[in-house]
């Protein structure tokens, strides 16, 4: 079985899942519940002077019935005394001396710095998370995404930190960046030991259109939240894969953004990042989630032959490439399984209106676009029916023109059966990229501009 302990920065945890710094993380009663679940570590809610909160703080975008596609918060950090926070913090210590405990931390002066990292040290904390990356209310008060906005002044609270601190100092990032690297070396010369990333996302979820206020309403009005959840998951992928691939970047990776399964996890971990810290699938579906991830790693990574979680870090960063690296001689295409096929033209219509007009109908059936966006009705009573007979059977498969087809996938993701559609490899010559023809002169394409 394969070895699921994690070593992060010398911070040992019995496995790579921790709690992020949101309000599961809130307190030491749901801390020791969380590892008693089998959590390997947490970073508790962020610590500062004491705040304020608004009613009314979480909003969602549903995903059908009973899923969550995003999810937003406008809750700010700790609105607990700090002595409550320290006592539970050498609490859940002394519980679970072999679990990860960082403490999230995020104040304004050099002194308000030394001050609280001295009595998160003397309370047992493991690690030091510096929140440089909340995009709401924290901001506006010159904290949190507005130190990721300013590499300098990054750099130097960093500093100020790496100091005063006798433990590891992570920096967690604002994903609102133009480009994250800026933040994340502004880090790294500022001494920081390692990076988490994404912090939340800049948005508004929705608006009430009858009282036209945006979600969540705080009285007559609300403002722009993070946004986290599934949704935020591939921005959050990019990002750590942009720093894992840089020669020039050297800090380890904790990854977060959009975690909700063990190959979420994986994904993250196969990128760059060397653990997952998890935030919206627990608030949603409680600390019990941690046992399907801890199974389904160790599972996978026995399948892949691997011996620990450390084997999975990084193994797919050298497939990360620029556009311009990928093989413009790399082909497939469609195809449509007949015996699978339902015949609801979901794929006619996606290939003729969206993409390139390779897909035709057999002869003599007509377009019934009216039939195909029913399928898109989750009350459709062909939904629940399934056909009298097979689309084989009534003629009814659509066609790929191989020679037209680009391979470019739509068919297969509006397909409502799953594997009726495969993306087929061909032999499309050898391997060829843009950067090559560049590099021959060749990148001048006719049917462009005579100018230069």
């Amino acid at each position: 079985m394969a070895d699921l302990t994690s070593d992060y920065l010398g911070i040992k945890s019995p496995n790579p899942f921790w709690l992020a710094s949101a309000p599961p993380a809130n307190s030491g009663p749901q801390v020791l519940r969380a590892f008693e679940a089998g959590w390997g570590g947490a970073v508790w809610k962020t610590l500062g002077n004491p705040i304020r909160n608004v009613a009314s703080r979480f909003a969602a975008v549903p995903l059908g019935d009973n899923a969550v596609m995003g999810f937003n918060n406008i809750e700010l950090i700790t609105d607990r005394p700090l002595d409550a926070n320290l006592r539970e913090i050498a609490e859940v210590k002394r519980e679970f001396p072999d679990h990860a405990v960082v403490v999230s931390l995020m104040v304004e002066s050099r002194a308000q710095w030394r001050e609280i990292i001295q009595k998160v040290e003397d309370a047992g904390a493991d690690g030091l998370e510096l929140n440089f990356g909340c995009p709401h209310g924290m901001c506006e008060r010159g904290m949190g995404s507005a130190v990721s906005d300013e590499p300098k002044v990054a750099e130097e609270i960093t500093g100020w930190a790496v100091d005063a601190a006798s433990i590891p100092v992570i920096v967690k990032l604002s994903p609102n960046a133009g480009d994250i690297r800026e933040p994340a070396m502004s880090a790294q010369r500022g001494g920081a030991h390692g990076i988490s990333l994404i912090n939340t996302i800049k948005s508004l979820m929705g608006v009430d259109l009858d009282r036209m206020v945006p979600h969540p309403r705080v009285g007559d009005a609300s403002t722009n939240g993070g946004y986290c959840g599934p949704a935020v998951k591939p921005i959050a992928l990019h990002l750590v894969a942009v720093l894992a691939r840089d020669d020039d970047f050297t800090l380890p990776i904790s990854g977060i953004g959009g975690v909700t399964t063990w190959r979420d996890a994986a994904e993250f971990m196969a990128l760059g990042a060397a653990n997952v810290q998890v935030c919206t699938e627990v608030m949603l579906h409680g600390y019990g989630v941690v046992d399907g991830m801890i199974d389904g790693l160790s599972r996978f990574l026995d399948e892949k032959g691997m011996a620990s979680a450390a084997d999975l870090v990084g193994a797919a960063v050298p497939g990360f490439k620029e556009w311009g690296e990928l093989d413009l001689n790399y082909a497939t295409v469609a195809e449509i399984d007949a015996d699978a096929c339902i015949g609801c033209q979901l794929c006619y219509v996606a290939c003729e209106d969206g993409a390139h007009q390779c897909i035709d109908l057999p002869d003599g059936v007509a377009p019934d676009r009216e039939a195909a966006y029913a399928w898109l009705n989750p009350d459709a009573e062909r939904l629940t029916a399934a056909p009298d007979t097979t689309a084989q059977q009534e003629g009814r498969v659509p066609i790929v023109r191989e020679p037209d087809c680009v391979g470019c996938n739509l068919c297969a993701i509006v397909c409502p059966v799953p594997g009726c559609i495969s993306m087929v490899e061909r032999d499309g010559g050898e391997p060829l990229t843009w950067n090559d023809i560049v590099a021959a002169g060749d990148d001048r394409l006719p049917g462009g501009l005579e100018a230069d």
